[in-house]
């Protein structure tokens, strides 16, 4: 048991600023929370309300993220939208992952 909580733990750091570009990319399009849950799980970036909210709070109040209320439907939803300084963030991280990603591929190319 304690192998998988330590392989869980590990899993969670590699995932952890995986779910920030997710959003930032996907936001692109305003969205509110919950279809932006739906949309990172369909694209393989599982994550769960207790961990999205509080992350989509963090990337507003650093400016990465814009939100506004909407009211026009029965029930009000705040929708988030990526701003320009998320915009460059999110080409920043995405070049960074394609660096890490073929420097992986490059450690694990002998295994092949």
């Amino acid at each position: 048991m304690t192998d998988r909580v330590s392989l869980d733990t590990h899993l969670q750091e590699v995932r952890r600023g995986t779910v920030v570009l997710g959003c930032l990319q996907i936001l692109q399009t305003p969205g509110y929370g919950y279809k932006l849950l739906e949309e990172l799980a369909q694209r393989g970036f599982t994550t769960d309300a207790n961990t999205l909210y509080p992350l989509l709070r963090r990337l507003e109040k650093q400016g990465y993220l814009t939100s506004e209320w909407n009211t026009d439907e029965a029930r009000p939803r705040k929708f988030y939208r990526t701003s320009d300084a998320g915009t460059s963030l999110a080409t920043t991280l995405t070049a960074e992952w394609r660096s890490l990603s073929t420097a992986i591929a490059s450690l694990t190319a002998s295994e092949n």
